[in-house]
């Protein structure tokens, strides 16, 4: 069996699926017809059942994630030290990482391409997550902010298009 990328889990997480696909060649042994108690689809079920009557329990066994990872194990402690520098320090006006930012950083430091998702899933799985502030701004003044949004957001945002109930558009169509 294999999982993407790792599947985007941690070993503990891994070894716990393994557990289960093991558990389940157990059953599949023991003449075992499905696997509900396992918690798991019954589409998976059928992939092990075939796995296993093909290679056996070896054949449930993790095969591992399907490719490397683009950035290694020794090179994630080279952008863990570029990072507490902050932003600044590479040339961005804030302090605010974004996944383009690190995005841009990989490829400057090591010379590699990543999707925005991808690092987003490395960085979840080396525990990091996104930040939300966690109080606002001493700075803020309510007031003002209600007043833009009754007067000024409606202005950005235009108006709404109403159409009647079964109509897919307002305007009539064009007569020839």
């Amino acid at each position: 069996m294999r999982y993407p990328q790792g599947g985007g889990l941690t070993p503990e997480r891994q070894a716990f699926r393994e557990r289960i696909r093991l558990e389940a060649a157990e059953r599949l042994a023991a003449g075992a017809s499905n696997a509900e108690d396992l918690r798991v689809s019954v589409r998976s079920v059928q992939r092990w059942r075939r796995a296993w009557h093909d290679a056996g329990t070896e054949g449930l066994w993790s095969a591992g994630p399907v490719s490397r990872p683009k950035l290694s194990e020794a090179l994630l402690p080279c952008l863990s030290r570029s990072s507490p520098k902050g932003p600044v320090a590479h040339d961005w006006p804030d302090q605010t990482w974004t996944l383009a930012r690190i995005k841009t950083l990989i490829g400057r430091r090591f010379h590699k391409s990543m999707t925005l998702s991808a690092i987003a899933q490395m960085l979840h799985r080396r525990g990091f997550s996104h930040q939300v502030p966690g109080r606002r701004a001493v700075e803020r003044d309510g007031e003002t902010v209600a007043g833009w949004v009754k007067e000024t957001w409606p202005q950005v945002e235009g108006p709404w298009r109403r159409s009647t109930p079964g109509c897919a558009s307002t305007t009539k169509p064009a007569s020839r």
